[in-house]
């Protein structure tokens, strides 16, 4: 069997910047929360939306899970399209797709994760789309990744990702991972969570991939 890579979605194949921070913002004025500076919004791109309402501002779970029905309010309808895929990924998926099997492991939920793959026309390059489901009791990136592979039924992969949540959940199922500076992630971030590599570009991928396996 071939070689598994598992990709994130947000920041690695997709800059979808536009369609979360909008999303985001529409959800903070209809909760009534403060809306943060740039960089604090940004920390939104990433991990699970309830973990970072929790975080930021307090709220319990419940609440949490109330402004994030309220996020896909809007992010159903229009955020889910405001994004644009990565310039370089496809030729690099056209290429990686001879020798590896390529799958993505995103903490977005898999309903719209599977949408942006189809719309994008990546699908053809993927043999799975993996994702949070929409009750939250799949959302962190760990039990993504393990959700993965075992529906993949393989354990030898490597992860990449763009921020720190893609390397430690990498970690967490004994994976090699590879960070990308490209992304919402900065080489900081990434040295923290100890990736095993880090690329500045899209088309230093398959080089990193080859020697992680």
């Amino acid at each position: 069997m071939k070689k598994i890579v598992l990709f994130d979605l947000d920041g690695t194949l997709t800059d979808s910047s536009e369609g979360i921070l909008n999303s985001v913002r529409y959800m903070l004025e209809k909760k009534e929360l403060a809306i943060p500076d740039e960089a604090t919004l940004e920390s939104f791109i990433g991990p699970p939306l309830t973990d970072t309402l929790k975080q930021l501002y307090d709220l319990s779970e419940e609440d949490a899970n109330d402004a994030v029905e309220v996020y896909r309010e809007y992010y159903g309808e229009q955020g889910i399209k405001q994004l644009a895929v990565y310039a370089g990924i496809e030729e690099v998926l056209d290429e990686l797709a001879v020798e590896y099997c390529l799958a993505v492991a995103t903490s977005k939920p898999e309903f719209y994760a599977k949408q942006i793959i189809e719309s994008t026309g990546l699908s053809k390059y993927f043999s799975g789309i993996f994702g949070a489901d929409l009750a939250g009791e799949r959302s962190n990136k760990t039990d993504v990744i393990a959700y993965a592979l075992a529906q993949l039924e393989e354990t030898t992969a490597v992860m990449i990702g763009d921020r720190k949540f893609d390397i430690l959940g990498a970690k967490a199922n004994q994976l090699k991972s590879i960070g990308v500076l490209y992304g919402f992630g900065d080489r900081q971030e990434m040295l923290e969570a100890e990736a095993d590599f880090i690329v500045a570009t899209v088309e230093e991928l398959p080089e990193a991939i080859k020697k992680s396996f």
